[in-house]
């Protein structure tokens, strides 16, 4: 079974309190923290205001466990009506990982 990475681009509404969106992500991430599967959620923001969001669970069925959460699709009805200017989501398979570390990090 192939980990799956969710790739989650997006912009807030200039009208968007930072602080409340923050407050609901940080709740939407410990949940997903909880899911059997969940491995990692890493969080960047571009220097243009761009979000980038990589949410990687160990399986297909992983995933699809949280993408089909009723909070998680409740915190999804937030987002397009209270957050996101725009977003894109691509869930994507691995198909191979090649990982390196200097000797003594």
């Amino acid at each position: 079974m192939a980990e799956n990475i969710t790739v989650f681009r997006s912009r807030l509404r200039d009208d968007v309190p930072g602080q409340r969106y923050g407050a609901r992500a940080a709740e939407l991430e410990a949940r997903a923290r909880t899911f059997p599967g969940f491995v990692e959620f890493k969080e960047f923001v571009a220097a243009d205001g761009e979000r980038l969001a990589l949410v990687t669970f160990a399986s297909d069925t992983a995933e699809a466990t949280w993408r089909d959460d009723t909070e998680h699709r409740a915190a999804q009805e937030d987002g397009r009506n209270a957050f996101y200017s725009e977003y894109d989501v691509a869930v994507c398979s691995v198909l191979r990982r090649h990982v390196w570390t200097a000797s003594g990090a």
